[in-house]
């Protein structure tokens, strides 16, 4: 996992005088746009996170592979990027190490930080070819039952309610990292898991929010190749009313 974080950007947005909120939106937004693309041009997976604070699945890039990305940044903003780098048997042990090492070189606020790599071994990407489980998640008939019946502003708290249960839980039970993606749509990046797994997780969700969601998973050697089987597998829910599907054909029903 990768943590690319902004540098001094307090400080920036209000200098030399406070900035435009919008802006600032807007900087974010066009980042974490350039971020995607350059991680999934490596077959990886990019996750907002706060947009000054990105994550990634990287898939044991090298490190010159993240230092482009800084060189990008610094080519085309007015800002520039640390990143830390962690690998681990868990995706939150990961990220976690990624975060520690960051953190390591130097407040986000400071101004004598600029730029830092950290990821703590010679060569992050040595021997590393480990498989990862990404699993997809959605609302089962997000649109009927939230899109086209509820107040807009009804149907995004329910969305949100829904993806911070999930969220909590996958961390909490299994060391996952899950993120709201868009409309109705969560992507889990895990550790090696069953289907019962998920199928725990869907009716926690359920139970505790009212909230009926379907999951695809797949196992791969890059966050691409994983996350493509699971939109895969997230299609046949939909196709056959399951709520689990993947992981060599295994599937619960709701």
């Amino acid at each position: 996992m990768a943590l690319v974080q902004i540098d001094e950007y307090g400080p920036w947005t209000v200098t030399p005088s406070v900035r435009r909120e919008t802006d600032l939106q807007s900087l974010q937004a066009d980042l974490y746009a350039d971020f995607a693309s350059f991680v999934g041009e490596r077959d990886g997976y990019a996750f907002y996170n706060r947009f000054d604070n990105m994550v990634a699945v990287t898939n044991g890039r090298d490190a010159e592979s993240h230092r482009r990305f800084q060189q990008r940044v610094r080519n085309r903003y007015p800002v520039t990027v640390s990143v830390g780098v962690g690998r681990a048997a868990t995706p939150v042990a990961a990220l976690g190490l990624a975060s520690e090492r960051l953190q390591a070189t130097g407040s986000a606020q400071s101004a004598d930080r600029r730029e830092a790599f950290a990821t703590g071994e010679t060569n992050p990407v040595a021997n590393a070819r480990e498989r990862v489980t990404v699993a997809h998640f959605d609302v089962v008939d997000a649109t009927g039952s939230l899109t086209d019946r509820e107040n807009a502003v009804d149907a995004t708290l329910a969305v949100r309610r829904a993806t911070l249960e999930l969220a909590t839980h996958l961390r909490d039970a299994h060391d996952s990292i899950a993120h709201f993606v868009g409309g109705d749509n969560v992507i889990a990046v895990c550790p090696d898991l069953d289907a019962s797994a998920f199928d725990r997780a869907v009716s926690r969700v359920r139970e505790a929010t009212g909230i009926e969601l379907q999951v695809g998973v797949s196992r791969g050697e890059t966050a691409h190749e994983a996350g493509h089987g699971a939109k895969e597998a997230l299609e046949v829910c939909r196709e056959t009313g399951t709520r689990v599907q993947g992981l060599d054909g295994v599937s619960a029903d709701d």
